[in-house]
């Protein structure tokens, strides 16, 4: 079976996007890193198949996805379509925000990634 997690070829793309996230990513990685939210662990710009996720937790099989304005153009919307469809069929939940939420109600957008971790 072909590596679908973190391809070699992706390497300098995930680190590029890891040096220049926009203030929302970094904003909410504050969050999120050193398992901070109920002990989970996530992954900054890590890569599924041939896409680049802003957030996984693996433990959780989840996607957090922070979305800009390019998101809200139909070329946009259909890519990211395309993109939560083939996460999906690998059995993968991907929940998405727009980037202001993480400014204007953080505590919401915890409470909603909170609220797809699986129950124990």
């Amino acid at each position: 079976m072909a590596q679908i997690f973190n391809r070699g070829y992706l390497k300098k793309f995930r680190r590029d996007l890891r040096s220049n996230g926009t203030p929302a990513e970094a904003t909410l990685w504050l969050m999120l890193k050193n398992k901070q939210l109920e002990g989970r662990r996530f992954r900054r710009q890590s890569s599924i198949g041939n896409y680049i996720v802003d957030f996984y937790c693996p433990s959780e099989k989840l996607v957090v996805e922070l979305d800009g304005a390019h998101h809200f153009t139909s070329s946009g919307s259909n890519a990211d379509f395309i993109r939560d469809e083939y996460l999906k069929d690998l059995g993968l939940t991907v929940i998405r925000f727009e980037n202001k939420e993480v400014f204007k109600n953080s505590d919401g957008v915890l409470d909603e990634i909170k609220s797809n971790f699986k129950k124990e």
